[in-house]
Parts: C-alpha cells; structure tokens; sequence
C-alpha cells in the first residue's frame, strides 16, 4: 500500500501536505484543528516582532467566477502579516508543541532590513519549540515601504545577506519563500540556498488587480472606495506555479537528461527541498507538483474554499494516484517528469527523426537489420541502392 509519509530535511512528515502561511494558521484554535483533521504540518501565519503596525482592512479579498458554473478560479487578497503581538504567538506554538508533539509547526517570520531584528526574531522563535523556518520574502502587497516581503525578496543580494543572518543563529531547517513576481525565480533561490537554507517554498501570489466594478467603476475590493494591487491565488496560478516549480527542480537537482530524479547529478543544489505552492485543490493537482520535484505540497487558499477536512481528500487522490501507478512512496516519484523537458531545437530534431523513419517505412526502406525479410530480400535491397 502506498505510504503517504515523507521526511523533508530531517523532518517527519505523515503526508505531504502543509497548511500555506496566511488565515488558516491565523492562531493556536485554527491550526489545533488543521493537525486535528491530519494535515501533514502547519505554516502559521506570518509574524514580525512588532505586530502594533500592522492593521488590516475589510473587505480584503476578491474572487473570479467562472460565468456559468460559479466556481471559485481566482482569489485575490490583500491581507497584511498577523497583528497578533510577538509574545502571544510565542505562548500558543509553546501550547501547540504541547498538545500536538507530532504536528510540524512552521514558524513564517518577515522583518524590515535590520540584522537585530531578524536574529532578534529567529533567536527568541525557535526557543518556542517550532519545527522549521518560513522566511516570507514574497508578499507582493504587505509593507513594501518597510522593505518587508516581495520588496526584499525580489533583491537576491538582500535575500542572500538576510538568509545569511538567519542561518548564522537558526538551529533548525530554514525555507525561504520565493516571489513569482521577478524575471527569473531562479536567481533569489539559488542566493538563499547558498546562504545555507534548506529549502525554498514557491511560489507566493502573483501581484494583480482582479478587477474594476463597472457599475462603480472602482477597483476591487474597494475599502471606502479605493483599492490597492493584491496577491493573486487559487487554480488560476496553477499553471504559472508549476512552470516556476519546474524551473527551480531543474536548477536545483538537474533535469531534461533522460534521468529521474534520484539519479540526476547535474544540479546545483540536489540535497535541498522545494515546497511547492499554487492552486492546489485535489490530490492530482498535488501529484504534478511532486512530479515537478516537490517534496511536500502547501495549500491555503483551497482551505479558505474548502475548509480543513480537504486534507482527508488530498490524501485520498494522492494515494490513488500513488496505487495506479504503482508508486509506494512519495520518493518514488518525485521529480519524475523533469527528464521530460528540453528545448524548441530538441524538440523539432526529435520530430523531424520520428518522420523520417516513418517515410522510410511506408517506404519499405529497411532502416533497421531487423526489418530485413526473407520473402522480400531482393526488392528491400533495390531500395537501398543510390542510384543504378
């Protein structure tokens, strides 16, 4: 029977799927219930050592339908970290270690560009007894005046200093968040896994404005009838996720050689992790993202859908996955599909080679020694022959 349970940079999983940082891991009460349904672990949401500054609006979210159906597609937000004070939070991972020993419990943590406070931040969290770092570099709308989320992720000289502060006090595994929001994803990464993060977690949402009111003609969602650009979430970004994942597997462990994951040896980084994030709703969706080379699978805007019993049905369509193909673990698969990418120029070499053996064949040309037949010999010689 397929098993479901992995271990991600020395930590124990029981399945790969992690609550995403953001209102599902909003306090101690929704993250006991997200370990009480059986999520694989816990992100909770992003905190800073001086929550006073943060003050959230309403409405704050906006959501795209499809027209007839009316199923969610798109989800846009505008959601700052959590106002929750620092020493609270502390209190409750404390209790959550408490009461859940076995839960992973993922501290996300976000800081304005200042070495105190980051070693400040690191050195006094994982005294709660967290299982890991989250380093949000990637909110693409919260406080980029303070220099905080996207605005230093999208710095990889920042990003690599930062990680660099980090990872000179942190005991335990350190992920740093990628924002889609740059030109190559590839270049924040790689400054954060040689400043000796463990792992990366992408991707974030995508910077948007989900739409204009015509009736009002105001942006949305409109508080007090103005908005701002959001994060862009949900199964619309799969796609984009996926490419990006796929990107960062690639650098990370090597790829299009023809080879599985477990026998690449071309990439630059192939002990490090990818938790992989976008769009996440079925545990096929999870599948692609595993194949791609995640090790685990994050999903939060599909809870804020769904509700926390999804976990039960991610893991259903996982496993079902995992048994048709005959997969008994996660690392079976993971990173599979890698080999299967190339370039343009491949790809037309390799179709123009398909053509030419199928002319040959409806030919009768023998392209093969194989081919030969007895009863046709002397006709499948004439073919061969240049000229006569």
């Amino acid at each position: 029977m397929a098993s479901l349970a992995c271990t991600v940079d020395g930590i124990k999983f029981s399945n790969p799927f992690v609550i995403g940082s953001g209102p599902p891991g909003t306090n101690a009460k929704v993250i006991a219930k997200a370990f009480e349904e059986g999520w694989g672990g816990v992100i909770a949401k992003t905190i800073s050592l001086d929550a006073s500054k943060v003050t959230n609006v309403a409405p704050r979210y906006a959501r795209m339908r499809a027209s007839e159906s009316r199923e969610v597609l798109g989800w846009q937000n505008i959601e700052l970290i959590s106002d929750r004070p620092f020493d609270t939070w502390m209190d409750e991972f404390k209790q959550l270690k408490d009461s859940y020993p076995d839960g992973v419990l993922i501290a996300s943590v976000m800081e304005e560009y200042n070495k105190d406070a980051w070693i400040e931040l690191i050195e006094r969290t994982q005294e709660s007894g967290v299982d890991a770092f989250e380093l949000n570099f990637s909110c693409p709308h919260g406080l980029p005046e303070r220099k905080m989320g996207a605005a230093m992720g999208q710095n990889s000289e920042i990003l690599e200093e930062v990680c660099g502060w980090v990872n000179s006090v942190a005991t335990i595994p350190v992920w740093a968040k990628m924002t889609p929001n740059v030109t190559h994803i590839v270049d924040p990464a790689r400054a954060a896994l040689r400043a000796g993060c463990e792992g990366v977690a992408a991707i974030n949402t995508i910077l948007s404005v989900m739409g204009v009111d015509l009736e009002t003609l105001r942006p949305q969602p409109t508080v007090e009838g103005y908005s701002v650009p959001g994060g862009y979430s949900c199964k619309a970004v799969r796609p984009i996720a996926l490419r990006m994942v796929m990107e960062l597997a690639t650098m990370m462990y090597g790829g299009g050689s023809g080879n599985p994951i477990g026998e690449m040896s071309s990439g630059e980084f192939p002990d490090r992790s990818i938790s992989a994030i976008g769009g996440v709703e079925t545990g096929e969706d999870a599948a692609q993202f595993i194949l791609l080379g995640g090790s685990t699978v994050q999903v939060c805007t599909g809870v804020m859908i769904h509700g926390y019993k999804l976990a039960s049905e991610l893991c259903r369509g996982l496993e079902a996955f995992m048994e048709k193909h005959g997969f008994d673990s996660i690392e079976d698969f993971r990173g599979h599909s890698l080999q299967y990418f190339s370039t343009h120029a491949e790809l037309v070499r390799r179709q123009h080679e398909v053509k030419a053996r199928e002319k040959a064949e409806r030919a009768g040309i023998v392209t093969k020694d194989t081919a030969w037949d007895g009863d046709s010999f002397v006709e499948q010689s004439n073919r061969l022959v240049s000229n006569d």
